[in-house]
């Protein structure tokens, strides 16, 4: 009996504190990405791009599969993070804009303006290169209304969070046909240049994937102080280090009382 005890006090004085940070955690139905293939995405509604010209989504592909890009330019946790992981990958597999795919990277945020997307191209091209042809790369902004359209139209969720000043939303990046339907994603961070590619080349010939599982991989919590991003997904990880404590837990048990029953 005093041996169980000690186990299920072990288990209490690890799994207390764990559950408790759990308890926070966002519910992956509210921001994470809803994949919605075979969607159609909306053409009416217009954004400026980074050289204040107004736009409809029909515009920018051109014959091409559109990249969809939903972030915003101050962002100061995941959105570059993102970016920077999509163009390294691009480059990687010797995508080019004009010639492979089209690029649409839109602000969630609709205060920010033309100057903010001009800002934010200026210095992604500065860091990763030309990504090819220049009129297959937009950044745009919009309007709120017009905004939460697109977002809806490809499962995005998100919200803004007063305290932190920053957008609560899932990361990742939605692949579309010439077409305009939603025809892909890849959720999280890490592209690797063969993924990409068949992500393009799907969305290339009008293929539409199966709706995979929500990833709660969320944009939010960094903490200027220490340079350190305080990832949602941290706390799943948490709570599956409680299902992994709990089965050792409950394997010890089982044998603790065959090795009694033997005795």
């Amino acid at each position: 009996m005093k041996g169980y005890l000690r186990v299920w006090l072990v288990i209490a004085a690890v799994v207390a504190p764990i559950a408790g940070h759990c308890t926070s955690a966002p519910d992956p139905n509210l921001y994470a990405f809803h994949e919605r293939p075979g969607a159609q995405l909306p053409m009416q509604p217009k954004f400026l791009d980074s050289d204040d010209r107004a736009v409809h989504l029909s515009e920018l592909s051109r014959g091409l599969p559109l990249i969809v890009v939903l972030a915003y330019f101050h962002c100061t946790s995941l959105c570059g993070v993102v970016r920077s992981s999509l163009f390294n990958a691009l480059g990687a597999a010797k995508l080019k804009a004009g010639r492979d795919y089209a690029l649409a990277v839109l602000s969630i945020d609709p205060h920010e303006m033309s100057a903010e997307a001009r800002a934010a191209k200026s210095a992604d091209l500065a860091a990763f290169g030309p990504l090819g042809a220049d009129a297959f790369v937009h950044y745009l902004t919009g309007r709120a209304d017009d905004i939460r359209t697109l977002a809806d139209a490809v499962g995005f969720r998100d919200r803004f969070d007063p305290a932190s000043n920053q957008f609560v939303h899932p990361a990742g990046v939605v692949f579309v046909t010439p077409t305009g339907q939603v025809s892909n994603y890849l959720l999280g961070v890490g592209y690797t240049p063969p993924a990409v590619r068949s992500a393009l080349e799907q969305a290339a010939a009008g293929g539409i994937a199966a709706a995979g599982s929500p990833l709660l991989l969320i944009c939010f919590h960094f903490d200027p102080t220490t340079g350190r991003y305080s990832l949602e997904i941290l706390k799943v990880l948490r709570l599956a280090g409680i299902v992994a404590v709990l089965t050792v837990a409950g394997m010890l048990f089982l044998l603790r009382r065959r090795e009694g029953r033997l005795s």
